[in-house]
Protein backbone atom coordinates (compact mmCIF):
# COMPACT_ATOMS: atom_id res chain seq x y z
CA UNK A 1 0.00 0.00 0.00
CA UNK A 2 1.39 3.42 -0.89
CA UNK A 3 0.96 6.58 1.13
CA UNK A 4 -0.31 9.70 -0.54
CA UNK A 5 0.26 13.22 0.79
CA UNK A 6 -2.87 15.34 0.63
CA UNK A 7 -2.78 19.13 0.10
CA UNK A 8 -3.55 21.64 2.84
CA UNK A 9 -7.20 22.49 3.27
CA UNK A 10 -8.86 25.53 4.73
CA UNK A 11 -12.45 26.50 5.51
CA UNK A 12 -14.45 28.64 3.12
CA UNK A 13 -18.16 29.29 2.66
CA UNK A 14 -20.54 27.03 0.85
CA UNK A 15 -22.53 29.26 -1.47
CA UNK A 16 -25.94 27.60 -1.50
CA UNK A 17 -26.77 27.41 2.21
CA UNK A 18 -27.21 31.05 3.19
CA UNK A 19 -29.26 32.82 5.81
CA UNK A 20 -31.60 35.78 5.23
CA UNK A 21 -28.69 38.21 5.62
CA UNK A 22 -26.51 36.43 2.98
CA UNK A 23 -24.30 34.83 5.66
CA UNK A 24 -23.42 31.19 4.90
CA UNK A 25 -25.00 28.70 7.31
CA UNK A 26 -21.83 26.64 7.35
CA UNK A 27 -18.34 26.59 5.93
CA UNK A 28 -16.54 23.76 4.12
CA UNK A 29 -12.96 22.51 3.85
CA UNK A 30 -11.40 23.12 0.42
CA UNK A 31 -7.89 22.99 -1.08
CA UNK A 32 -5.98 25.98 0.21
CA UNK A 33 -4.32 26.77 -3.13
CA UNK A 34 -7.71 27.07 -4.88
CA UNK A 35 -9.17 29.72 -2.53
CA UNK A 36 -7.50 32.83 -4.02
CA UNK A 37 -8.12 31.65 -7.58
CA UNK A 38 -11.81 31.18 -6.83
CA UNK A 39 -12.11 34.51 -5.02
CA UNK A 40 -10.46 36.41 -7.90
CA UNK A 41 -11.64 34.49 -10.94
CA UNK A 42 -15.00 33.28 -9.65
CA UNK A 43 -14.12 29.67 -10.41
CA UNK A 44 -15.72 26.91 -8.36
CA UNK A 45 -13.93 24.93 -5.66
CA UNK A 46 -14.77 21.41 -4.50
CA UNK A 47 -15.11 20.83 -0.77
CA UNK A 48 -14.04 17.59 0.93
CA UNK A 49 -17.71 16.61 1.14
CA UNK A 50 -18.16 17.08 -2.62
CA UNK A 51 -20.04 20.41 -2.59
CA UNK A 52 -18.97 22.83 -5.33
CA UNK A 53 -19.21 26.62 -5.03
CA UNK A 54 -17.33 29.87 -5.69
CA UNK A 55 -15.48 31.37 -2.71
CA UNK A 56 -17.28 34.54 -1.65
CA UNK A 57 -16.57 34.96 2.08
CA UNK A 58 -13.95 33.97 4.65
CA UNK A 59 -14.73 31.86 7.67
CA UNK A 60 -14.34 33.55 11.03
CA UNK A 61 -13.20 31.74 14.19
CA UNK A 62 -16.16 29.87 15.62
CA UNK A 63 -18.03 29.69 12.30
CA UNK A 64 -20.07 26.51 11.85
CA UNK A 65 -18.30 23.88 9.74
CA UNK A 66 -19.93 21.25 7.53
CA UNK A 67 -20.09 18.06 9.65
CA UNK A 68 -19.17 15.85 6.66
CA UNK A 69 -16.12 17.99 5.76
CA UNK A 70 -15.04 18.01 9.40
CA UNK A 71 -15.39 14.20 9.66
CA UNK A 72 -13.33 13.68 6.48
CA UNK A 73 -10.68 16.26 7.49
CA UNK A 74 -10.17 14.68 10.92
CA UNK A 75 -9.65 11.31 9.23
CA UNK A 76 -6.92 12.57 6.90
CA UNK A 77 -3.28 11.84 7.67
CA UNK A 78 -1.02 14.87 8.18
CA UNK A 79 0.09 16.14 4.78
CA UNK A 80 2.77 18.31 3.30
CA UNK A 81 2.44 21.63 1.52
CA UNK A 82 2.44 20.37 -2.11
CA UNK A 83 0.25 23.17 -3.51
CA UNK A 84 -1.60 20.59 -5.66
Amino acid sequence: MSTQVLPDVDTRPEGSDVTDDDTPEMFHYVKKNKIAESAVMGSYVVALCGETFPVTKSAKPGSPVCPECQRIYKGLPPGGDDND
